[in-house]
């Protein structure tokens, strides 16, 4: 007897692609004047995504919170170095939400939670369910939510990671990933980890205990270990107790976001044309709506 498999859900962190066009494409503008050079770009981004793996379930996940985040109150210095993204750029968000939902894809955002927040509750909800779901991102933090229903597809690497894949990769379980930023600290992010403590020596940590509460449980056993300068490796440890449980709260994915989780809610709804038009024709870009009409057609069925 032949037994129906759940649908794959595909969950898609919209920055990357939106942050590739506007870096890689000149400034495009709309009619009207608006920029749309990284609206365009996502939207090809997307619909080359949508063509290539027929997905029935695909939810795209936006961030909105880019001041506003929980984690900021925690530790205002959260991302506070980078730079504030171009008033072209964000003016761009709403418009790419807006290309994504015409091509019936089912879009996310918060403004206190971040897109791997979003991402992270869709996939425990689905994977509790029992359905399979496949991440796409090219974000590193996002290898954590890797588990036996959940792989990562990395996009700018075309590499597929399931837990295996995780180790392989960057030397720890995909549930090590928080301890590791928390050790290691991630200065992109601004998360700043114990002083003194590289990758390198985070993995060697993390090999040997479990997570950070062991190691804090067991910190006596560090010098120990076959590090190079083990006794001073344990002081920076207990000098930086606080700040690496810090940094790992500030690394660690949210899987209860206040968000909509019904699986239905994902259902790939297919080409909406007339919309998808309209709004062409207001960004000027009708080559991206005959694009659409391409590869997708017309119907809404997909089966994988």
């Amino acid at each position: 007897m032949h037994v129906r498999r759940p649908p794959l859900h595909h969950l898609l962190d919209a920055s990357p692609s939106i942050f590739a066009a506007w870096y890689a494409l000149p400034d495009l503008r709309a009619p009207d004047g608006r920029p749309v050079s990284a609206t365009i770009g996502f939207a090809s981004s997307l619909i080359r995504h949508l063509g290539e793996h027929q997905p029935a379930s695909i939810a795209l996940a936006f961030d909105e919170s880019l001041d506003t985040c929980f984690r900021n109150d925690v530790y205002p210095a959260y991302k506070s170095e980078r730079a504030a993204p171009d008033a072209d750029l964000l003016a761009q968000l709403e418009d790419c939400r807006e290309v994504a939902e015409a091509l019936g894809v089912a879009t996310h955002a918060h403004a206190r939670y971040e897109a791997d927040d979003l991402i992270g509750t869709l996939a425990h909800h689905l994977a509790a369910r029992g359905d399979d779901v496949l991440v796409v991102s090219i974000d590193k933090d996002l290898a954590q939510l890797v588990g036996p229903r959940v792989t990562m597809l990395d996009t700018k690497r075309n590499q597929h990671l399931d837990a295996g894949a995780v180790l392989a990769r960057f030397g720890v379980t995909p549930g090590q990933i928080p301890d590791l930023l928390g050790l290691a600290g991630d200065p992109v992010d601004g998360i700043p980890g114990v002083a003194g403590v590289g990758p390198k020596t985070a993995r060697v940590l993390l090999e040997h205990f479990a997570d950070l509460d062991a190691l804090y449980g067991r910190l006596d056993e560090v010098p120990s270990l076959p590090l190079r300068g083990a006794a001073g490796v344990a002081r920076k440890l207990e000098a930086g107790r606080e700040l690496a449980l810090l940094s790992r709260e500030l690394a660690t994915i949210v899987v209860d976001a206040p968000i909509a989780t019904d699986p239905d809610r994902l259902r790939f709804k297919g080409l909406q044309a007339e919309r998808l038009d309209a709004l062409c024709e207001r960004l000027g870009a009708p080559r991206v709506a005959q694009r659409a009409r391409d590869v997708l057609g017309q119907s809404s069925r997909r089966t994988s």
